[in-house]
């Protein structure tokens, strides 16, 4: 069994969980594999593309709430596709009327279709508009911690720097920068974008990230169930080292045992 402190609860706009693993939902085979790697990751909050996923939008056609349903899953509608503010803050108004309300959102303006890397200008404008309309913004953004700063000066309830680009596996390239936002931070910080293996998420909860989001590194996996459940551990497993406290790194050994006193 899978213990979560109660003292470490991942808040988000009011909204208490105690997975610290956002999953998202598209690159899987089927509504059927995405089911099972969602279980396996033990996500609550689940990311949703509304413009390339039918949540009731396409009547008649297989509905990813059918899998997982919004009673058992924190669904945050995202605005992955859009390159402009307008279109971003028309695809939440769009996710808020299918969704009965909800208001808690991922904002997404990219600015080049190759990299898939933010444009901030956009980002800081749709982001100013949607909080001023009512929503509660999970923001996507570049690792530059004064963006960070200003977009959680605007209202944005928790700030999602790359790691790397989306897609890439690359893993952890920016930690100092990541450690720069952290550091100054009253919002959670979620890793969104460059994770490709269990190791990449631990790294990112020992720095002290307060989640971590991804999708390809566990639908693009061989086995996406069996990653999802990598990932799962990795997490936990970042985030109960981050609350111990590593060891300070030195240049020299230091024996586990004193060497003082000694017989013979």
């Amino acid at each position: 069994m899978n213990i979560v402190p109660a003292s470490d609860p991942l808040v988000i706009a009011g909204r208490t969980f105690h997975s610290r693993l956002l999953t998202g939902t598209g690159k899987f085979k089927d509504l059927d594999e995405t089911r099972h790697a969602t279980e396996a990751a033990g996500a609550q909050i689940v990311t949703v593309a509304i413009r390339r996923t039918n949540i009731g939008q396409n009547p008649g056609e297989p509905n990813l709430l059918d899998v997982l349903p919004p009673e058992r899953y924190t669904i945050l509608p995202n605005t992955a596709g859009c390159y402009t503010a307008e279109d971003a803050v028309r695809t939440c108004r769009l996710a808020r009327e299918l969704l009965d309300g909800h208001n808690l959102v991922k904002l997404e303006v990219l600015g080049d279709q190759r990299t898939l890397y933010p444009d901030v200008v956009q980002t800081l404008k749709a982001a100013e508009l949607l909080v001023a309309d009512g929503f509660d913004v999970m923001v996507y953004t570049s690792d530059d911690p004064i963006l960070a700063r200003q977009l959680e000066q605007i209202g944005c309830c928790a700030v999602m720097p790359l790691a790397a680009p989306i897609g890439s596996g690359l893993g952890i390239q920016n930690r100092y920068t990541l450690l720069e936002i952290i550091d100054n931070a009253k919002v959670p910080i979620i890793v969104d974008a460059g994770v490709g293996t269990a190791s990449d998420a631990a790294i990112a909860m020992e720095l002290g990230c307060d989640g971590v989001l991804m999708n390809t590194a566990i639908a693009g996996a061989k086995d996406p169930v069996l990653m999802a459940s990598a990932m799962r551990k990795a997490v936990e497993a970042g985030r109960e080292a981050f609350r111990a406290g590593r060891i300070p790194r030195k240049r020299y050994a230091s024996a586990s045992s004193p060497v003082d006193g000694l017989i013979g």
